[in-house]
């Protein structure tokens, strides 16, 4: 080998070297910056998270009466469930266990676990490896002095008998108003049907359903049951029974490695999930 052949390999040596060292420098960094997000969201998430107890009206606001009689969305849990009233979602089977999260749409910290992890939350019940259930609660609308939660949840309920209780459920989210308090109008509301592929005759019945306020009986009923439980606040979660810590639901990995524990331990008490 000449000399300039030598010096020629030596040198593409040394680049190669230095790009493979660039890359690892990079996919350290990656790493550092996932940890510090993961952590910001999850303390993110506790500092705006939404207190159910001691919290008083901020003005006076109507909100529909719990009826028993009340009618229920397509395949939402019955009154006699053991989660009552709540949206099951996903393939899972009886054996799966069952991941149960309480939510009001105009909660700041539900919309930050949906927008940190909803996706692999929802992919775990797609997969089949939990039953996932969404039990809607409207406290609020006491809280803030509106009734969007339940308008939003009786929408959602709408939305769930035309097949699109995913979509529904995470394009209210991705809508939230940035102000607190604010709410969900009428025509927001209707409006997020079209944008999850409602159309022609079923778009009109979910305007009829809707615009008739069908499920806010629905809504007041889970939130009776929400109250009943004494579930301290929104977002609250439980897998079988047991209470998921935030930074787990919003951790994949970590909640993936919850569900794998779970999955042949034998169920807790659902009192209140």
């Amino acid at each position: 080998m000449s000399e300039a052949d030598k010096k020629r390999r030596d040198r593409a040596a040394a680049a190669r070297e230095a790009a493979n060292s660039d890359e690892r420098r990079r996919e350290r960094l990656v790493r550092i910056v996932g940890a510090i997000t993961v952590v910001v969201v999850v303390f993110g998430i506790i500092g705006v998270a939404v207190i159910a107890r001691n919290s008083s009206t901020t003005e006076a606001v109507d909100v529909p009466t719990a009826d028993p009689n009340a009618a229920l969305p397509a395949g939402v849990l019955p009154t006699d469930d053991a989660h009552a009233y709540g949206v099951p979602y996903g393939t899972g089977g009886a054996d799966a266990p069952v991941l149960a999260i309480w939510e009001d749409f105009q909660c700041p910290a539900c919309d930050a676990v949906e927008k940190a992890n909803g996706a692999g939350i929802e992919s775990l019940a797609d997969a089949g490896k939990i039953q996932l259930v969404w039990r809607p609660t409207t406290f609020l609308d006491r809280n803030l002095g509106n009734d969007a939660s339940a308008r939003a949840t009786a929408a959602w309920g709408c939305a769930i008998d035309a097949g699109k209780a995913k979509e529904y459920h995470s394009t209210v989210f991705a809508n939230q108003p940035q102000q607190e308090g604010d709410g969900y109008t009428d025509e927001q509301l209707l409006a997020f049907a079209g944008d999850v592929g409602i159309a022609g005759a079923e778009l009109d019945t979910f305007t009829q359903c809707f615009t008739d306020r069908t499920y806010l009986g629905w809504a007041a009923n889970s939130t009776d049951v929400f109250y009943g439980s004494n579930v301290p606040g929104t977002p609250y979660a439980t897998l079988n029974g047991v209470e998921v810590p935030t930074e787990t639901l919003v951790d994949q990995p970590a909640l993936e490695a919850l569900v794998d524990g779970a999955a042949s331990a034998p169920a807790a008490s659902p009192a209140s999930s």
